[in-house]
């Protein structure tokens, strides 16, 4: 049985005097590269607009043996840094001609890796993954298989699979170093979930801070098993209890910082008077808390679009594509959330 979608097209073809076939590569954009005619290009078009005719992608599909789908997993949809890269993922697919297929893990290991079997099941033509948990057996098949996958933010190197991640290091380095600078020395660090690769990394900068200065590393300042709010809110409460002489907190995620902010606020310690606070990753609202929320800043934007290329060079040339990390530098945005102290 034919489809709607070739009947339209010999609908048009006879309506016309042109074959499907010069139908069919007008209206999917390739009249140039088979040397139609303008004027045949231009009377296919109009004649469809007239008849409201549009190509089935799923038929378009099939005859390319592609989907012209992305798949998409991220930890949280309502993190504004996920956020951000999600919408970024689904502008550069667009302008390429691919539609995203979404899914929310949730921060579940076992969400996610339902998620990516779903995904591989449903055809896509390649995958977008932020991984979430600890452990990459779940991809290991995939990265055997070579399939077109492509890691942002939290990477496991040693799958040989190509990665877009933000040099988590020195930005939390950096970050340290600016409480150092202004006379902090007893500064908590809210880490996140222990193990994940930008956790590992982000603590590791800011003892390497400590260390550079002669200030000796104190691991009860040390806390967090989430990079989510509550986690922060909780861990925050529990530091103020445990060592009640910390004059500043960096927090290894925005949602940590928002945590911990409205801990202080409950405890009656202001900010930056009594507690400064750093936050990991800027988004536009931490400009406009009172105060304005000290951040290091990583490019979602710029690892979205990255994620994308990347994913697109392997889909189309397999054998070259790069499959590597590709680390982004990351910059300090000065506010006022620190304060100088002697």
């Amino acid at each position: 049985m034919n489809s709607p979608s070739y009947n339209s097209l010999k609908l048009i073809s006879k309506k016309l005097g042109v074959s499907p076939t010069t139908v069919s590569r007008v209206l999917s954009g390739q009249a140039q590269k088979y040397r139609i005619s303008p004027e045949t290009e231009k009377a296919i078009k109009d004649f469809a607009a007239k008849e409201n005719f549009t190509p089935n992608p799923i038929a378009k599909g099939l005859r390319l043996k592609k989907t012209l789908t992305i798949g998409l997993v991220i930890p949280d949809i309502a993190n504004p840094f996920f956020a951000g890269i999600a919408s970024q993922v689904v502008n550069v697919a667009r302008a390429h001609g691919y539609a995203i297929v979404l899914c929310d893990s949730e921060e579940n290991p076992a969400l996610e890796k339902q998620s990516v079997d779903l995904l591989w099941a449903r055809r896509v033509d390649g995958m977008i993954l932020c991984p979430v948990g600890q452990t990459s057996d779940h991809l290991a098949r995939y990265a055997r298989e070579k399939r077109p996958l492509v890691l942002v933010d939290r990477v496991f190197p040693d799958l040989g699979l190509a990665c877009v991640s933000t040099d988590n290091f020195n930005g939390a380095k950096t970050a340290t170093e600016y409480l150092l600078d202004n006379g902090h020395r007893r500064i908590a660090c809210l880490q996140g979930m222990p193990g994940t690769a930008p956790g590992q990394a982000r603590v590791s900068g800011y003892t390497a801070a400590l260390r550079a200065r002669n200030v000796p590393f104190d691991p009860r300042l040390v806390a967090g098993d989430s990079f989510g709010e509550q986690s922060g809110y909780l861990d925050t409460k529990l530091l103020i209890q445990a060592a009640p002489d910390i004059t500043a907190i960096f927090a290894m995620s925005n949602l940590l910082a928002l945590g911990a902010l409205r801990a202080l606020g409950e405890e009656n310690r202001r900010v930056p008077a009594d507690v400064s606070v750093i936050a990991f990753d800027d988004q536009p609202y931490l400009a406009h808390l009172a105060p304005p929320l000290t951040t290091v800043a990583q490019p979602h934007l710029e690892m979205g679009a990255a994620a994308v290329k990347l994913l697109l060079d392997q889909m189309r040339s397999p054998a070259n594509a790069l499959r590597s990390g590709l680390l982004l530098p990351t910059s300090l945005i000065i506010r006022k959330s620190v304060q100088k102290i002697n």
